[in-house]
């Protein structure tokens, strides 16, 4: 039953529904976690998404990934990093489907509220980025540095340049997921830090497809942003961690 293919998708899925469920808790109406200001709002969704990503990762190697990837742009830029692209195809596809899955079951668990819910910028921003100033330049720029820096500093935590030894058995998750916290409370709030295409584009897909109360535009024009901006961050960080024999 384990395989790498359903350890992306279950991690994959797993994150989404802890993340995106942070998002609508904070956003739709009548839940119990809807007040607060800006800032608070802020540091509970990129904690929640550092504590999903955390999840994910645990459950990806549970279901049988080693690698617990949880995103395309790693697995492109360890694929450039290695030289073998041979998992690229079967783990994007997983965690295409895991966050589309995701998606769906966020829209379900908070089934009642996205129809008292009037803001349909609130309903997209459950499931997908978007930038708090549109500019696609500036936000592809976004994107790909803060995906850059991710990459760079994960390639970094594995590395035996860095740990010679290894990090700690169990450490690493936690480790990715306080980078994911950082990169977030750092770097996140000009575009809302995709940092990961299957991230953006799984639930932007289910906020498509599926009959939410009121909802809007699933703004494909800019879906382009989350998806372009992470690839390119990654593939860079992925040679320059094959020059440095990372």
């Amino acid at each position: 039953m384990r395989s790498p293919f359903l350890g992306e998708l279950m991690g994959t899925f797993v994150m989404i529904v802890l993340g995106g469920g942070v998002v609508a808790g904070v956003l739709l109406k009548k839940t119990k976690a809807e007040d607060g200001n800006a800032t608070g709002k802020w540091m509970v969704i990129t904690t929640a998404w550092a504590f999903a990503v955390l999840c994910g990762i645990f459950t990806a190697q549970l279901f049988g990934s080693a690698d617990a990837h949880l995103n395309p742009a790693f697995t492109l830029a360890f694929a450039i990093k290695g030289g073998e692209f041979n998992k690229l195809i079967p783990y994007v596809m997983a965690q295409i489907l895991g966050a589309f899955l995701g998606g769906v079951c966020v829209w379900l668990f908070y089934f009642p509220h996205w129809g008292v819910t009037e803001d349909q910028g609130a309903k997209l921003a459950i499931f997908a980025t978007g930038p708090a100033i549109r500019m696609p330049l500036a936000n592809l720029f976004c994107e790909f540095l803060a995906t850059f820096v991710l990459v760079i500093v994960a390639g970094g935590m594995s590395s035996k340049l860095v740990l010679t030894t290894g990090a700690a058995a169990g450490l690493s998750p936690l480790l990715v997921s306080c980078l994911v916290w950082g990169v977030g409370l750092s770097l996140g709030s000009t575009t809302g830090y995709a940092i990961n295409p299957a991230r953006d584009l799984g639930p932007r897909l289910a906020h498509a497809l599926m009959p939410i109360a009121g909802k809007g535009s699933s703004d494909w024009a800019y879906a382009w942003v989350p998806i372009l901006g992470p690839c390119a961050g990654a593939a860079l960080a992925g040679y320059v961690l094959r020059l440095l024999n990372a």
